[in-house]
């Protein structure tokens, strides 16, 4: 690195500051990336929680975004893609499955298949032009009859959705689960739109995962950070942008309250002030198991998919969602399960498995949620607890302390409502720009918000690039 000031610094080596980091380099820039943890990744660490020789991911595993974000193609992932993304069981014993082909799907939806063909096979069909459209900040469509197909469905709450577009129970319980990944109210407009993100996502890129574990993607991003001459280090707590080496740009893979507490004398009073108003969203209460065998779900198409959402009913999801919302946590919680090992055997020993769990809760929720996850498991999965060899709960505390972007347990990085996704932190031209031109936010605090896709950082750096990096 050269002793002279360094064009960039990142502060933060989660998906979104290597991103970030990446983009800069590419435009040789010199930056240097600053992590307070042991490792870079954020929420792509993986550990050997419980046993040795099973590895567990401690927040991300499905990298639902990575195949279609252009933030992350150029960059060579070891990604698994199970036969299908997702699987939806039911009390019947049966599941609706979301294939990789949006036919294949509507085929199996019965009399709901025409029109769930007719809402996805366009959007896939074009899905990254979707992404560049819809994901990122607000700004003029490229392709503005192709949003405006995603828009008119998207802003509609997704159980109103569903209830109008669908007459099967299969079908609009697929919609409620992916739907329900906004951790919002499935009555509150724009909900519609994770549902049609998250299902076209399934269909274009079909859910893989990193071999190994979510950490060979963080280590992906550092090596090609790396080979383009930038630097990451890692164990050096940033606490105020005063005592990081000389710069003209400073990046921010935070959520407002770290940004505020290494650089908020940085930052105008009325900028200050509007980071204090950031609201941050609902928790989840996570599980991680290890386990003798695999879960013995009673629909076997179950064993197709990493991801299996495990609610029932839409009107089930969306009770659940609404007690949360209302700052309760459900009793009979809807839960999105993930069991890598069934596709990718490097992550526990010959024969055993590992998978994790979480529900959604009232953020910083200090219930013990374990036996309310574990009764939705064996409620489809009979058994299911007979091949529990170890547990581990995380309650949204803990998660804060392992990864302190997630303020109260909020996985998203802030609320993902209509009022706060494409004006997040604050409203601005550019949201990624602070009161102070040399410093700027590349967190899921800013669009298109939560997910492992690396857009924060990407759009971040172009307008870093753009300003004073120019």
């Amino acid at each position: 690195m050269p002793s002279e000031a360094l064009d960039a610094v990142v502060v933060g080596a989660g998906p979104n500051g290597l991103a970030a980091a990446i983009r800069l380099a590419q435009a040789g820039r010199s930056v240097l990336v600053l992590e307070a943890n042991r490792r870079p990744g954020g929420g792509l660490r993986s550990d050997e929680l419980l046993e040795p020789g099973f590895r567990h991911d401690i927040c991300s595993t499905v990298m639902a975004m990575v195949p279609l974000s252009p933030a992350l193609k150029t960059i060579e992932f070891d990604l698994v893609t199970p036969p299908a993304p997702l699987a939806h069981p039911f009390d019947d014993g049966t599941a609706a499955v979301v294939e990789r082909s949006v036919e294949e799907t509507a085929e199996a939806l019965g009399g709901d298949g025409p029109a769930y063909r007719r809402l996805l096979r366009p959007l896939v069909k074009r899905a990254d032009d979707l992404v560049a459209d819809a994901m990122g900040p607000l700004k003029p469509p490229r392709h503005p009859l192709l949003l405006g197909r995603f828009g008119m469905p998207g802003l509609l709450p997704a159980g109103a959705l569903a209830r109008v577009l669908f007459r099967e129970r299969d079908t609009r319980a697929l919609l409620a689960g992916t739907a329900a990944h906004s951790m919002l109210a499935l009555s509150e407009p724009g909900t519609a739109a994770f549902a049609l993100v998250m299902l076209v996502t399934a269909h274009a890129g079909g859910w893989p995962l990193a071999r190994g574990g979510s950490q060979s993607v963080a280590e992906a991003l550092v090596a090609r950070l790396e080979q383009l001459g930038g630097e990451v280090r890692c164990g050096e707590r940033v606490t105020s942008l005063d005592h990081v080496p000389e710069h003209r740009a400073a990046l921010l893979d935070l959520v407002p309250e770290g940004v505020l507490a290494v650089a908020g004398d940085r930052m105008s009073p009325a900028y200050r002030k509007r980071l204090q108003r950031y609201r941050h969203g609902p928790a989840v209460f996570k599980v991680d198991w290890t386990l003798d065998g695999p879960i013995p779900w009673r629909a076997p198409a179950c064993a197709r998919a990493a991801t299996v959402h495990l609610g029932g009913t839409l009107e089930e999801i969306a009770h659940s969602e609404h007690e949360v919302a209302r700052g309760r946590s459900a009793e009979r919680p809807f839960v999105i399960l993930v069991q890598p090992t069934l596709f990718d055997s490097s992550r526990a020993p010959a024969g055993k498995h590992v998978a994790w769990a979480y529900c959604h809760v009232p953020n910083g929720c200090d219930q013990d949620l374990t036996k309310a996850v574990e009764d939705q498991v064996e409620r489809f999965a009979p058994g299911f607890r007979d091949v529990v060899r170890q547990r581990r709960t995380w309650t949204p505390a803990q998660l804060q302390v392992e990864q302190p972007n997630c303020i109260g347990g909020d996985i998203s990085g802030g609320r993902m409502d209509l009022g706060q996704l494409f004006t997040r932190p604050v409203a601005r031209l550019d949201p990624y720009r602070t009161s102070d031109p040399a410093i700027f936010i590349c967190s899921a605090a800013t669009p298109p918000a939560g997910g492992i896709h690396g857009l924060c950082g990407w759009y971040a750096a172009r307008s870093a690039l753009r300003s004073v990096l120019a």
